[in-house]
């Protein structure tokens, strides 16, 4: 019988844990994972291109941010839109976004591909926020979460948290194993070997760009998933979440939680969250409340960890697997 992995167990254990939350925990906890697990779907996605095919972008929140108004144009005023049909509708007008900046943007390379990602992802930004369609500055209310509604069947309810829960407990298990097979792929070993060396994939006969944009592609279409649920949660969508802010924060996760994995990414996001939330209550010691400045401690943070731990937090297993062995080798040597 084969054993199962350290890590495999360790991700089932967690697995588990997500399945089993919202029947001790409190409305606010299963709406903060909840959050957490769309971001880690919005992680995976960004990872794709900066950990696997090695494109760091700065503007894959255009992505996330389009399928958001996606949802609020597609839903009657003051009704819910259906969810089978907005939410395909959400992904295509995201990837075809996608399709439109990687057609360009993939003809160059290094710090010119991070600066002209960031480039169209403002002009998209400036799209929403100077005209007045979008709703401006201001942003659009999502009024109603979309309906999941089959010929007068409702199988879940998005309006119930437990049921929202699940259904993006159940995508981001999804997107983890469809990207985990495509990765073991032929295609997988092709974008890592353009990561590592694009000419000698040239030489070999492989058309690049081809799958450089086939992966910008995807990772807009996941983006655009994330950000169609992160505004049918909040019931809400702004031109900030398209900004660069929101690009240089997932890409962080990806950092933190360490790039070139997948278990990285989700890490990440669960990881930059909950210490974000857990700096912001921090206690007042005299006259210096340490909770205004949260900020400085999460940039110290992420600076130490990139320090120590080039793998990002992942590699603390690796960490502790090498010292588990050292011991070992000593007492056979």
């Amino acid at each position: 019988m084969r054993r199962l992995r350290p890590g495999t167990i360790v991700l089932l254990a967690c697995l588990l844990v997500l399945a089993l939350l919202p029947a001790f925990a409190e409305k606010y906890y299963v709406q903060l994972f909840t959050k957490i697990m769309i971001m880690a779907i919005f992680a995976m996605s960004l990872d794709l291109l900066v950990g696997f095919t090695g494109l760091v972008s700065l503007g894959h929140a255009a992505f996330f941010g389009l399928a958001g108004y996606v949802l609020a144009f597609a839903a009657p005023q003051y009704e819910a839109a259906n969810l089978w049909l907005s939410l395909p509708l959400a992904m295509a007008c995201s990837g075809l976004l996608a399709l439109l900046i990687g057609a360009l943007v993939l003809r160059t390379s290094g710090i010119y591909f991070i600066m002209v990602t960031l480039a169209f992802a403002q002009m998209v930004f400036f799209l929403f926020h100077d005209t007045e369609f979008g709703g401006g500055a201001d942003g659009i209310y999502v009024y109603a979460k979309p309906v999941a509604a089959i010929a007068g069947w409702e199988p879940f309810t998005l309006e119930n948290h437990v049921h929202f829960y699940f259904v993006v407990l159940v995508l981001l298990v999804l997107v983890y194993a469809a990207l985990r097979m495509l990765l073991a792929s032929l295609f997988g070993r092709v974008i890592v070997g353009i990561r590592v060396n694009e000419q000698r994939m040239k030489s070999l006969g492989y058309r690049t760009f081809r799958y450089k944009l086939v992966c910008f592609v995807l990772a807009g279409v996941l983006a655009g998933m994330a950000g169609y649920f992160a505004a049918a949660q909040f019931g809400f969508v702004s031109p900030e979440t398209l900004g660069w802010h929101q690009s240089g924060s997932v890409l962080m996760m990806v950092i933190l939680g360490g790039m070139g994995t997948l278990t990285g990414a989700v890490l990440g996001a669960f990881a930059m969250i909950l210490l974000e939330l857990g700096l912001q209550d921090l206690p007042r010691i005299g006259g210096l409340d340490l909770a205004k400045h949260w900020q400085l401690f999460m940039g110290g943070f992420i600076v130490l960890a990139v320090l120590l731990l080039p793998h990002g937090l992942l590699g603390l297993g690796q960490l502790a697997s090498k010292l588990r062995r050292k011991p070992v080798e000593a007492r056979d040597g």
